[in-house]
């Protein structure tokens, strides 16, 4: 054991801090500067002290605050800004993690409802951990029964209150519904269905070739990014007319959602979109 966990690991500093707390995963809140350095250190076992986080972020914990989407906003943009530049600290990733979450339960402290597509983890995207993000993933980020229902429990049994709803760059759902190709499968033709409104509504369409729906072509990029972002809002939209427990949850000021888009390639999601049909 190094010099530094042991000091973390024994430190007596902060046992009298009394904007200190110890949350349910069984750290330090995240947040009190006084009583950065009594964090959990279990991913610090072979640190050496001059490598040593000062603040061991790979220790987070649960978030002590679910309910303020500012503070859940700012998390979720610094773990992005971290992918992004290539300087991830994989939080809560710990075997005290693990087995705290297996013990206690989840307490994430997002919803997000994001595409299937294999290129947007938003776990990996975020930057977070073990716990952090009650992710529903779904073809096009649709708004469908099931993805609905996974929503509903996370805010009625789980306590979540801010939902994400991903969409990203050179989706291949959203190509496919403008398109307007028949689909293969009854199911495949319902998963496009709920896509559609965003293409009517943007009055935008684009050629698939050969059932090619991601390779996109330089005319195709904006007017496939709009239907995208409009699709987004649809699907949020849905998510309260379809649903009494989140809409309720929205109107008494409970639940915020928040529309959101992922660039691919520069890695930055943007939580500034518009709708512009």
């Amino acid at each position: 054991m190094c010099q530094e966990e042991k000091k973390c690991k024994e430190c007596k500093e902060c046992t009298g801090c009394p904007e200190c707390k110890i949350d349910d995963s069984g750290v330090f809140q995240q947040d009190c500067e006084k009583c950065q350095n009594c964090k959990d250190c279990e991913n610090c076992k072979d640190c050496e002290k001059q490598n040593r986080q000062e603040k061991c972020n790979q220790c987070k914990g649960n978030m002590h605050d679910r309910s303020d989407f500012k503070v859940i906003k700012t998390r979720l943009e610094e773990g992005n800004k971290r992918f992004r530049e290539n300087t991830p600290i994989h939080p809560n990733q710990s075997r005290k993690r693990r087995e705290c979450t297996a013990k206690k339960g989840q307490k994430p402290f997002a919803i997000v409802l994001s595409c299937a597509d294999s290129r947007v983890p938003p776990e990996l995207v975020f930057d977070t951990g073990i716990a952090d993000l009650f992710v529903v993933r779904v073809a096009g980020n649709i708004a469908n029964i099931s993805s609905i229902a996974s929503i509903e429990f996370a805010v009625a049994a789980l306590g979540c209150r801010y939902i994400l709803v991903l969409g990203h760059e050179g989706c291949g759902a959203v190509k496919a519904a403008m398109s307007k190709d028949p689909a293969p499968s009854d199911n495949l033709s319902q998963l496009v269905g709920h896509i559609l409104p965003a293409v009517n509504a943007c009055k935008c369409s684009c050629k698939a070739e050969n059932d090619d729906y991601y390779t996109i072509a330089e005319g195709e990029k904006e007017p496939l990014k709009k239907v995208t972002i409009e699709n987004v809002f649809h699907s949020a939209n849905e998510l309260t007319r379809c649903s009494e427990i989140i809409r309720n949850a929205v109107n008494s000021g409970n639940v915020k959602i928040q529309p959101a888009y992922y660039n691919l390639g520069k890695g930055k999601v943007d939580f500034d979109i518009k709708s512009e049909c």
